[in-house]
């Protein structure tokens, strides 16, 4: 069973692995509503349980879909945490009043966009609301009244941010209280070890939570790629040779800001793979090693 992680504190108690909703649905795998509660209860199986959801998903699908799944036993609700993420408006068929791709954090829509996930997803509250990405009109004041809003009426318990800058999340932190930070992070991509963000999360002390944490490493053909599959082969036979995957994740794992990965997989064996990375202590050395490869190059 997977030991969970508080965010911060005062904060939500996650799952140390979070299952990413996004491939369930119409982006991807496209699961029928008993698939899906399978899957579900697949994860919470294995101690997974917290999942991740963006009103955008499947082109806004995915969260009523998912809502549907969980309607064949809502007890389950009980067992489980779920995030959503808003502030995207997609040009799309559901979204017609949508005439171009743009963000939109006023007050009003981040409030409907969270109420929109609620009956979506046929719960009354979420556990974590993100807002998805950073605007350049974004006031934080307005950003901050809507969650007060959402946390009085006790539709939403905590806030956060997804791929914020660091100083994009100081700005917003002046005004209301952030419990995470959610950015795309992995061995093949390594900017927020670099940027600050992790340095940030680490002083402020929140767990941040990383997206696409395989770094799209099975579908990729390239020198990069290459150098760190032959260097995950090298080093595997020291861990009992668990896989790609769980090295890769093993490797987030590692590092002291606490990451909570967002598993992308819609598939049972990945997740129950995946699980063994809990377990799997890299060495400082080997944790280097891998940096190395991804770098093609010794650090400075």
């Amino acid at each position: 069973m997977i030991a969970p992680i508080r965010l911060a504190s005062p904060g939500p108690v996650f799952s140390r692995l979070v299952a990413g909703v996004m491939t369930w649905g119409v982006w991807g795998h496209d699961l029928d509503v008993k698939e899906m509660s399978a899957l579900i209860d697949h994860c919470l199986g294995l101690g997974i349980t917290t999942f991740d959801h963006a009103d955008i998903y499947g082109h806004y699908t995915t969260e009523e879909a998912f809502g549907n799944a969980l309607a064949l036993r809502p007890k389950r609700r009980q067992e489980m945490q779920l995030v959503s993420k808003c502030g995207i408006r997609l040009v799309c068929e559901q979204r017609p009043e949508n005439q171009v791709k743009s963000y939109d954090l006023g007050k009003d829509y981040i409030v409907a966009s969270a109420e929109r996930s609620l009956r979506n997803l046929r719960t009354d509250y979420l556990d974590l609301l993100l807002i998805h990405r950073p605007s350049p009109l974004m006031q934080a004041e307005e950003v901050a009244e809507a969650i007060a809003h959402l946390k009085a009426t006790e539709k939403v318990r905590h806030f956060g941010v997804s791929n914020f800058t660091p100083s994009q999340v100081e700005y917003l932190r002046q005004v209301t209280p952030l419990v995470t930070n959610q950015v795309e992070a992995s061995l093949l991509h390594t900017a927020p070890f670099f940027d600050g963000t992790f340095d940030q999360c680490l002083q402020l002390g929140i767990h941040p939570m990383a997206w696409s944490p395989l770094g799209g490493f099975f579908n990729r053909d390239d020198e990069t790629a290459s150098r760190v599959a032959d260097k995950l082969d090298d080093i595997g036979h020291k861990y009992g040779n668990p896989g790609a995957d769980v090295l890769l994740l093993a490797w987030l794992l590692h590092h002291p800001a606490g990451i909570l990965p967002v598993l992308g997989t819609a598939r049972q064996s990945r997740m129950t793979a995946a699980v063994q990375a809990l377990d799997l202590q890299l060495t400082d050395q080997d944790w280097f090693a891998l940096l190395e490869a991804a770098k093609g190059h010794e650090v400075a």
